[in-house]
């Protein structure tokens, strides 16, 4: 990450002109899309891939997709059944003891084969068969598929204590280095915070910033980091107790590996929760705490401006430092 790209980040006095646009927020309230189906009747579109629709690329996908699971189905004989309704990015759909998931193309889920083939089943969904072309990947489905969630924050925190040093296998290429990231997030922040009428407090942003200057070029060893493992992205299984899913791979340092967890509210909301899992991971990993704690405050910031939940743990982060 260049110096100029740091300079000044927590200061309030920095350029807002020259940041890098972002995706369109991820809107949870969107309305429905129109429901396609296949011939078999299984619905295709869900409300939560709305956001999609607000630029060309994003329509152009929405209005293949009916297509390509026909294409994908057709391909490896698969009987689909009604898809899973938690969607963003991607579409999976069930097909007795597997998965069909077709992705939207993008940076996030770029290489998510590849970190499906370097874990190679140990602690995640094995990746059975994958159509680059289609950016469709067919997957080990886990059954009964609960989620991590379901059985409270300090059970979980037993399974991400043992998942996590299993899934950090070391990494490079062609996975996207977190140092690069990161300088992502340090470029279009301020303007992203700009274009949302300044959401919250400039100095929360600068906190964020800072941690995210000062973190990225002094990283340890890289090793493949699941960016958005939260307790939904762990679920149970036969061949294993728990397997992760849904991997947006970064290559970076393992203090970043428990952001997600830190963030997401699926083990609680509160400052105590959240510390708790900061707190009790760092220990139990052996982790560097001011480290991960900072990477969760960029990470949770740079993914959360809009969402007010988002920013009450970045405030906890900050008010937790040491």
């Amino acid at each position: 990450m260049g110096d100029r790209a740091c300079a000044g980040a927590g200061r309030g006095d920095r350029d807002l002109g020259g940041a890098r646009p972002r995706a369109a927020a991820r809107d949870p309230a969107e309305p429905p899309l129109a429901r396609e189906s296949t011939g078999g009747g299984v619905p295709l579109a869900h409300s939560r891939l709305g956001w999609l629709a607000k630029s060309p690329d994003g329509r152009d996908w929405l209005a293949r997709l009916p297509r390509l699971l026909e294409e994908c189905a057709e391909q490896w004989s698969l009987e689909l059944e009604d898809p899973y309704p938690y969607a963003f990015a991607s579409l999976a759909v069930p097909a007795g003891d597997v998965v069909l998931k077709v992705q939207f193309p993008g940076r996030e889920s770029e290489h998510e084969a590849e970190a499906l083939r370097v874990w190679d089943g140990d602690g995640a969904v094995r990746l059975l068969d994958h159509d680059a072309e289609r950016h469709a990947l067919l997957l080990e489905r886990a059954r009964p598929g609960t989620a991590l969630a379901e059985v409270g924050l300090e059970a979980a925190l037993d399974v991400f204590a043992d998942l996590l040093p299993r899934l950090w296998k070391p990494a490079g290429e062609p996975f996207l280095p977190l140092a690069d990231e990161a300088a992502r997030w340090i470029a279009s922040l301020p303007e992203e915070w700009e274009r949302a009428g300044r959401p919250f407090e400039r100095r929360l942003l600068g906190a964020a910033m800072d941690a995210l200057c000062e973190l990225a070029p002094t990283q340890g060893e890289s090793v493949l980091l699941h960016q958005d493992l939260h307790a939904l992205n762990v679920l149970r299984a036969e061949r294993e107790p728990w397997l992760a899913i849904d991997p947006k791979p970064l290559a970076g340092e393992r203090e970043f590996g428990i952001a997600a967890i830190v963030r997401g509210t699926e083990l609680g909301h509160s400052k105590s929760e959240v510390l708790r899992r900061l707190d009790r991971l760092t220990s139990e990993l052996g982790l560097d705490r001011e480290r991960a704690r900072g990477w969760a405050l960029g990470q949770t910031i740079a993914w959360g401006i809009g969402h007010e939940d988002h920013l009450e743990v970045a405030r906890w982060l900050v008010e937790a430092a040491r």
